[in-house]
C-alpha cells in the first residue's frame, strides 16, 4: 500500500511507518519513557503516524477526537506528565465546542479521571482511567501482533521481539500501568522516603516522576548502604518528628524496631486488605509481622539464590547441585585461577554480610541459629512472645556449616574475604566465576547487560542442602513501613503512598525497569513480567516447594548485633587465627551476651 503524499515527497509505504515507528521508543517525546511504556508509546507513535498519512492521503477526511485525546492522554501519563482539560481539547483536532463535548463524554463514559490541581478543586488534571488503561494495554498487543502477521514479519522474529502471538498474551493476567491517586495527597514539602542504596531501590528514584503524577506530592528519596540505614532508622526514632513518612526496613530489623517502637503497626493506620495480603509471597508478608501484626507491607522479597553458569556446567558434563558436596565438587572442577576463572563467589567480607552468610549456611545443613520450633517446611520465626530463645550455634551441625565455608576458600577469588553484597556479582557478571550465592535483587548486574558472558547463560537454585538440611531460599529484601513518630497529619497521606508504592502495577513497573524482585504472585505471573527473567517462575516455583523461608535470620531485636558477632568469628576462621570450633564457641557466647542484652 502506498500513500500519497501533497508535500511533493516521495510516496510513503506502510512498512517505513512500521519502521520508523514500531521499532523506537515514541515519537514527539520530550522525555525518555520508561521500559514498561515502550511498548505503548511505539503503538501510540504508529497511530499517530499512520492517521496523518491516511488524513494527507485523502482528499476528504476528518479528525478523529476520541482516539487524538486518547492518544496524548495516555503518552503523557507514561512519561509522566500532567495534562489540563483545555489541552486535551486542543489535542482532538477539533474546534473547541466540540472537543469540549467529547472530552465531556469519554469523562462521563469512564475512560478519563479528573484530579484537583489546588486545594480549592477549582482546576483539575486529567489521567487515564483503568478502564481505558485496560483497553489500551489489549491494543498494543493486537497492533504489534497484527502489524507482525500481515506485513511480514515472520513469527520467530515477533518472538524475538517480544510481540503477543495467538493467544501467548492471556497465559496470565496482565497487570495495567499504575494509577494515579484520585486526590493529590496533601504533604507539605513532599514525601520523604529512606531506603537501602540496592538496584530496586535504585530503580524507584529514577522512576520518581511518574511516581510524583501518581500521588501528586513531590518526592525526595535518601539512599543508605545497609548498616548506615539502620544507624539513621535508629537516629530519626530519637527525634521529636520524623523527617522521614516512609523507611525501608530489612526483615530481620522487623522484630527489633517493634519492640523499640520505631515503626507503627500498620493495621492501626489502614485496612490492611486493601493490600491484597494473600498476593504476597508467604514468607515475604509473614516476614513483615511481629506478634501476630504487620509493621510494613512487602516492597522486596529477594531470595538468597544459587547462581551458576549453565554453559560451563554442560560443557563440563556436571549437573546442577543440589547439595553442598556438589557444589564443591562443581567448584573444584570449573576453578582453574591460571585462566582466570574461579568456581564460586560468596559474602565473605568481616561483620554484617559474612555474618549472613553463615546463618544462611547454617539454614542449609538444617540448623537455625536459635532454639526455633521445627514446623513444618521448617522453623518457626514468630518469636515475638517467647522470653526462652537461647543462640544454637555452638552444635554439631554449625561446625558442618562452618567448615563448608572454610573448604569454599580454596575455589575462591584471591580477594574474597573482602567481598560482599555487589563484589560477589560484579566478577561473576564479568565471567569470571562458575557460581554464586547471590539475592535476585543483584540479578540486573548481569541480566540487564547483554555484554556480559553470564547473560541468558545463568540458572536459578535454592540453597543447595547439606548431609541434615533440605534446599532452602533464604528470604531478604525489604518492607516499607511508617515511623512511629511521623507527624499526625501526615500519617493518612504517608498510608496511602504506601499502598500505591507497593501495588502490583508499581512492582511490575520497577521489574520492567530492572528490577528483579517480585513479592506479590501476580506481578511474578504476569507474562510481561515472565518474558524479562526466567528468575521469577524459579522463585515462584521455590515459593510453591515452601523453599522461601525466612526462619535463617529471625526477626528477633538482637538480631542485627548477632549477625555481626558471627561474621567476626567467622572472618577470623577463614583467616586462620582461630580453629572453627572455636569461632563456634566465641559466637555462642557472645551470642548469649547480646540475647540477655
Amino acid at each position: 500500500m502506498n500513500t500519497s503524499r501533497k508535500d511533493g515527497l516521495a510516496p510513503l509505504k506502510m512498512q517505513d511507518i512500521l519502521k520508523d515507528n514500531l521499532n523506537t521508543p515514541g515519537v514527539h517525546s520530550g522525555a525518555a519513557p520508561t521500559k514498561g511504556g515502550v511498548e505503548v508509546l511505539r503503538v501510540i507513535g504508529f497511530l499517530e503516524a499512520f492517521t496523518s498519512e491516511v488524513d494527507t492521503a485523502l482528499e476528504i477526511t476528518a479528525p478523529n477526537p476520541y482516539l487524538n485525546m486518547a492518544l496524548t492522554l495516555i503518552r503523557n501519563h507514561v512519561e509522566g506528565k500532567a495534562i489540563t482539560a483545555s489541552a486535551l481539547v486542543a489535542a482532538s483536532g477539533t474546534p473547541y465546542a466540540t472537543g469540549r463535548r467529547k472530552l465531556d463524554e469519554m469523562l462521563t463514559s469512564g475512560l478519563i479521571e479528573q484530579r484537583p490541581r489546588t486545594k480549592t478543586g477549582k482546576t483539575f488534571s486529567l489521567h487515564p482511567s483503568v478502564d481505558l488503561m485496560s483497553k489500551w494495554d489489549q491494543l498494543t498487543g493486537r497492533v504489534l501482533r497484527l502489524a507482525a502477521q500481515s506485513l511480514g514479519t515472520s513469527d520467530k522474529e515477533a518472538a524475538e521481539k517480544h510481540y503477543y502471538f495467538g493467544g501467548s498474551y492471556m497465559d496470565g493476567k496482565t497487570i495495567p500501568a499504575p494509577q494515579v491517586l484520585p486526590e493529590p495527597l496533601a504533604l507539605a514539602g513532599g514525601l520523604r522516603i529512606l531506603v537501602h542504596g540496592d538496584p530496586t531501590f535504585m530503580v524507584m528514584d529514577n522512576l520518581k516522576r511518574q511516581f510524583e503524577q501518581m500521588i501528586g506530592a513531590k518526592i525526595n528519596q535518601r539512599a543508605f548502604s545497609i548498616d548506615r540505614l539502620h544507624e539513621e532508622t535508629l537516629r530519626n526514632f530519637d527525634r521529636k518528628v520524623s523527617r522521614y513518612d516512609i523507611i525501608a526496613v530489612d526483615l530481620p530489623w522487623i522484630g527489633e524496631f517493634a519492640d523499640k517502637g520505631v515503626l507503627l503497626p500498620l493495621d492501626n493506620l489502614l485496612d490492611v486488605e486493601r493490600l491484597d495480603p494473600s498476593d504476597f509471597h508467604t514468607a515475604g508478608w509473614q516476614g513483615a509481622h511481629w506478634g501476630g501484626r504487620p509493621f510494613g507491607v512487602p516492597s522486596q522479597t529477594t531470595p538468597e539464590l544459587l547462581f551458576y553458569r549453565k554453559d560451563w556446567f554442560a560443557q563440563a558434563g556436571l549437573e546442577p547441585p543440589s547439595t553442598t558436596d556438589q557444589v564443591l565438587n562443581a567448584a573444584r572442577t570449573l576453578h582453574n585461577p591460571s585462566r582466570g576463572r574461579y568456581g564460586i563467589a560468596w559474602n565473605a567480607a568481616r561483620g554484617t554480610a559474612l555474618g549472613h552468610q553463615f546463618m544462611m549456611a547454617c539454614a542449609d545443613f538444617g540448623q537455625p541459629i536459635l532454639n526455633l520450633h521445627p514446623i513444618a517446611g521448617g522453623y518457626s520465626a514468630d518469636v515475638a512472645n517467647r522470653a526462652d530463645l537461647e543462640p544454637t550455634i555452638d552444635t554439631p551441625l554449625g561446625l558442618q556449616a562452618a567448615e563448608y565455608l572454610k573448604n569454599l576458600l580454596d575455589f575462591s577469588p584471591p580477594d574474597i574475604l573482602s567481598m560482599s553484597w555487589y563484589e560477589r556479582m560484579r566478577p561473576y557478571a564479568a565471567g569470571k566465576i562458575a557460581m554464586a550465592y547471590g539475592y535476585t535483587l543483584l540479578a540486573p548486574y548481569f541480566e540487564s547487560d547483554p555484554s556480559s558472558p553470564a547473560f541468558g547463560e545463568t540458572g536459578y537454585l535454592p540453597h543447595p542442602a547439606g548431609p541434615s538440611g533440605h534446599p532452602v531460599a533464604p528470604v531478604g529484601g525489604y518492607v516499607l513501613g511508617i515511623p512511629s513518630n511521623i507527624a499526625e497529619e501526615r500519617r493518612g497521606p504517608a498510608a496511602e503512598a504506601l499502598i500505591a508504592f507497593t501495588s502490583p502495577a508499581a512492582q511490575k513497573l520497577y521489574v520492567q525497569n530492572g528490577s528483579r524482585t517480585a513479592p506479590r504472585y501476580s506481578v511474578g505471573a504476569d507474562p510481561e513480567v515472565r518474558r524479562l527473567s526466567s528468575i521469577f517462575e524459579a522463585v515462584d516455583a521455590m515459593s510453591w516447594r515452601d523453599e522461601l523461608q525466612f526462619w535463617p535470620r529471625p526477626p528477633i531485636p538482637q538480631i542485627a548485633e548477632i549477625t555481626r558477632i558471627c561474621g567476626e568469628e567467622m572472618h577470623d576462621m577463614l583467616r586462620g587465627i582461630i580453629s572453627p570450633r572455636d569461632a563456634l564457641k566465641n559466637s555462642q557466647s557472645r551470642a548469649e551476651i547480646a540475647l540477655r542484652q
